[in-house]
């Protein structure tokens, strides 16, 4: 993930990316499923990460979870659940 941040031209949120993509990563595995997904976008010096846990039938999130993820340095973090498991999310300033 970070060599495609790179490969972008964006260098200076190596260690947030990390650490925000290792928690919403870990998180997911906790999930239980067989898999997880992690879907990276860039726009307007931004990156999206998303990581789908493809566990179904779970709480949205527990209390912990998201404002840990903002005080690593995410501008927004959220999460959702559907048929296709649990959805979490954060948005980077690049």
């Amino acid at each position: 993930m970070i060599d495609q941040l790179h490969s972008w031209g964006f260098r200076e949120a190596d260690d947030t990316a990390g650490n925000v993509a290792e928690l919403l990563v870990s998180t997911a595995v906790n999930d239980g499923g067989r898999r997880v997904s992690l879907h990276l976008a860039d726009q307007d010096r931004q990156a999206l990460i998303v990581v789908l846990s493809h566990q179904a039938g779970l709480a949205v999130t527990n209390e912990r979870v998201l404002p840990a993820v903002a005080a690593l340095g995410a501008t927004s973090c959220g999460a959702d659940t559907a048929q296709d498991g649990r959805r979490l999310w954060a948005v980077l300033d690049l």
